[in-house]
């Protein structure tokens, strides 16, 4: 260094903490004063004097009671300089404690923090290396604390209060979560089981990160009893889907194997079509490959079907068409039919609708089958009536029938001819009761006797 450059001035050097001095605590009246917080005024040159001095070699002291305590050096400045040093380290002490007890009285802020930071000041008060009335700060951070004490409370109380409700809420969800895990898990829709335990999952994580901090023998203990249901559950699930992923595979590959042979049956054409049929009875029982494989071997399956049945369909358009000219010859022998109702006599009839069923049948098949239906239907119709017609007439032409109708046409005769006789007497005698019986009898045998033809 040159003789021309000015030194620099050495820093000071605090003092040691020195062992705190006993202090009476503040009375009431003077915590009382102290609790109105006012701004935290700058130290004054008389006032660092009353707190403070320097010695000759740059030594500071702070008077705390009737005890001066050294706080540090100033060895390369003036005795001003040096308090105004230290004087402004308690400046900065007490700005903290004027914001705390702001704080305080603006409300809104937790008594249980404002204590934490109280304390806090009060032990960087406590031994410091500053000029000023630490002692007063100190009896104003004891009041603060006083001041506090009853809320601290009623926030512990309050804090526990809302631990007990969070322990409560979380042993919910434990128990929701132990319900699950009690199911007959080879029977629950894993759908709505997986969401029911998201859902709880997602309310454990929010008590988890908003609600009040638990203990950490409560909080392992019903984690534990969550994670162990959860894990029942994922634990029946996985089996569940590995069991349904091999009878997937199963079933895949046996439908597999059937749109093989479906596809196969393509050059059949018309003549695939009952073993499609028994293909896809085979298809029904197969079981499920899951939605995406089951969706696309469907599409083959019934791309192969679709095939067999348009080569049906264009087969069925093809006789239809040919069968236009049988349709008009089979409609011209039905109106040749309705001359057998005309034809009184039943044997000509008979040969006349003989002839004509031999014609319809020379005419052959029809397409489609629901038109030959209608017109067979129609011919039927007219076969009935001439067969009933028949039967009519062989009831009234048979030997035997004939043969019973004239012995009671005799007997009916008899009767009859009794009956006259009888009511002829019963007139003459004038006995009316046995009139009327004897008339009510003769009517009854001549009405059966007309039923027979007599």
């Amino acid at each position: 260094m040159s003789a021309t450059e000015p030194s620099k001035p050495t820093p000071p050097v605090p003092a040691p903490p020195a062992k705190p001095l006993p202090r009476k605590m503040p009375s009431p009246a003077a915590a009382a004063s102290a609790a109105p917080a006012a701004p935290a005024p700058s130290t004054s040159s008389a006032d660092a004097a009353d707190w403070g001095r320097v010695a000759d070699d740059g030594t500071v002291e702070v008077r705390e009671g009737e005890t001066w305590r050294v706080v540090g050096q100033y060895p390369d400045g003036t005795p001003d300089e040096a308090l105004a040093y230290f004087v402004r380290k308690y400046d900065d002490i007490a700005f903290k404690v004027n914001t705390l007890e702001q704080r305080h009285q603006a409300g809104g802020a937790s008594a249980g923090d404002l204590v934490k930071q109280a304390n806090h000041l009060r032990e960087e008060a406590t031994d410091a290396a500053a000029v000023g009335d630490l002692a007063g700060l100190r009896d104003r951070l004891d009041a603060l604390t006083s001041s506090l004490s009853e809320a601290t409370a009623q926030e512990a109380q309050q804090a526990k209060e809302l631990v007990d409700q969070a322990i409560a809420e979380r042993t919910a969800l434990v128990e929701r979560a132990e319900a699950i895990a009690a199911r007959d898990l080879s029977k629950v829709q894993w759908k709505q089981v997986t969401a029911e335990l998201g859902e709880l999952f997602d309310s454990w994580q929010a008590h988890q990160q908003n609600g009040p901090r638990l203990s950490k023998s409560v909080s392992q203990q019903l984690w534990k009893r969550f994670r162990d249901a959860r894990s029942t559950v994922d634990k029946a699930r996985r089996s569940f889907y590995s069991e349904l992923d091999d009878s997937h595979k199963v079933a895949r590959d046996a439908k597999t194997r059937l749109v093989e042979r479906a596809e196969a049956l393509a050059p059949r054409g018309v003549d695939g079509i009952p073993a499609y049929r028994s293909l896809l009875d085979d298809w029904k029982s197969a079981g499920r490959a899951g939605r995406k494989a089951d969706d696309a071997l469907w599409a083959r399956f019934k791309a192969a079907g679709d095939a067999l049945y348009s080569a049906r369909a264009e087969q069925a358009a093809a006789e239809e068409a040919e069968s236009g000219p049988k349709i008009e010859a089979r409609q011209a022998l039905l109106e040749e039919a309705k001359a057998v109702a005309d034809e009184s006599n039943i044997k000509r009839a008979r040969a006349l609708l003989t002839g004509i069923q031999r014609q319809w049948d020379e005419i052959g098949r029809i397409f489609p089958r629901d038109k030959e239906r209608a017109l067979d239907d129609r011919l039927r119709v007219i076969e009935q009536a001439l067969k009933a017609r028949e039967d009519v007439d062989w009831k009234k032409n048979n030997p035997e029938t004939k043969a019973r109708a004239n012995d009671m046409s005799s007997q009916l005769l008899e009767a009859i001819e009794k009956l006259e006789s009888e009511l002829a007497a019963a007139e003459k005698s004038g006995d009316k009761k046995a009139a009327k019986d004897a008339a009510d009898a003769l009517e009854a045998r001549r009405t059966w006797l007309n039923a027979l033809g007599g």
